[in-house]
């Protein structure tokens, strides 16, 4: 693919749940090698965008095209990390054992796993720094040790677009960063676009930004305006800060009013 290659695009999507809508109007065009955050409030219909990108939801009307193709069969082109919020500690399965799953789209529930698939698991836990780990059982992991095995596990399947749902919901505050820069470093090879309430965290570290609480704000920035804000959360937004570096926005610059 080019650097112009269209990766996502959604034309007037409206997705709707017993009568009411969910998505309203959607307009969306994500482009190769982009890092897509979208930020929005809870409720506000970002899971429900990740499922008709995955194919999973079929809009009431619109179009929606992923690589050129129908969501579905591009599923095999693309890796999806759902958000995790539970886990049963005690069940047996180990690190190796997750990563190489990613290989089932690829070979099917009841063939062997070849030679090609043990290698594509062994570089995705590389990639995510966590081949020393390949014989840990899950349980035994931090939160950000596990979320970094379920990317590993997306990668497997060698994808061109990496979807993530509230990547860093379950885990400590003290490793959101890292798993940040690991998705930046992933973001040079793979287009990633990730959904999150998480304004700071989200702002710092991606490329373009958008805010979506039914219909969807995107103008292919990087920057955050207060009216984008206003117009996904009903309400003003001033302050950005999670405790990690983030963006201010322009009226709390100094000498600026509000500030």
């Amino acid at each position: 693919m080019s650097e112009n290659t269209e990766v996502i695009l959604l034309e007037d999507v409206w997705v709707e749940y017993q009568g009411l809508a969910v998505l309203e109007s959607i307009n969306l065009s994500v482009r190769e090698l982009d890092f897509v955050g979208i930020i929005g409030p809870n409720g506000g219909g970002k899971t429900t965008l990740l499922k008709v990108l995955l194919g999973l939801v079929e809009p009431a009307r619109g179009r929606v095209k992923i690589l050129g193709r129908e969501p579905r069969a591009a599923r095999r082109f693309v890796g999806y990390v759902p958000q995790y919020t539970e886990f049963d500690h005690a069940f047996p399965i180990s690190v190796w054992d997750v990563a190489v799953m990613g290989r089932l789209s690829a070979r099917g529930l009841l063939r062997p796993y070849t030679e090609e698939d043990r290698d594509a698991a062994e570089n995705a836990l590389r990639q995510v720094d966590m081949l020393q780990h390949r014989d840990r059982r899950m349980g035994e992991l931090s939160g950000g040790e596990r979320q970094r095995v379920y990317v590993a596990r997306a990668l497997a399947g060698k994808p061109e677009l990496l979807l993530l749902d509230e990547p860093t919901a379950s885990v400590d505050t003290r490793v959101v960063g890292s798993i940040y820069d690991v998705l930046g470093e992933l973001n040079q090879r793979v287009t990633i676009l990730l959904v999150s309430h998480d304004i700071g965290v989200v702002s710092s570290y991606v490329k373009t930004i958008a805010c979506l609480n039914r219909r969807l704000i995107y103008h292919g920035s990087k920057e955050i305006t207060a009216e984008m804000l206003e117009a996904a959360y009903h309400c003003p937004v001033d302050l950005i800060a999670h405790g990690l570096p983030h963006r201010v926005l322009e009226s709390h610059l100094p000498g600026k009013e509000g500030s």
